[in-house]
């Protein structure tokens, strides 16, 4: 299996952290050197380790906050 690289380029918000220090959290990530993107899954406290998430281009997170707004 090839390995990945990240690189959390801007924290944004932190929507809840458990007992165990994990934060659901909301950052702007660059995947294996590609420009960042929104990101939102659950993050070890020291960041090495991650849950399954979402990551949207620039274009999905604005269409996710227009249609919030609605």
């Amino acid at each position: 299996m090839s390995e990945f690289k990240f690189e959390i380029e801007e924290h944004l918000i932190v929507l809840s952290e458990n007992e165990k220090g994990w934060k659901k959290e909301l950052t702007r990530v660059s995947w294996n050197g590609a420009p960042a993107k929104f990101d939102l899954r659950q993050w070890s406290p020291d960041y090495t380790k991650m849950g399954k998430g979402i990551t949207l281009t620039n274009e999905e997170f604005q269409k996710l906050v227009d249609e919030l707004k609605k």
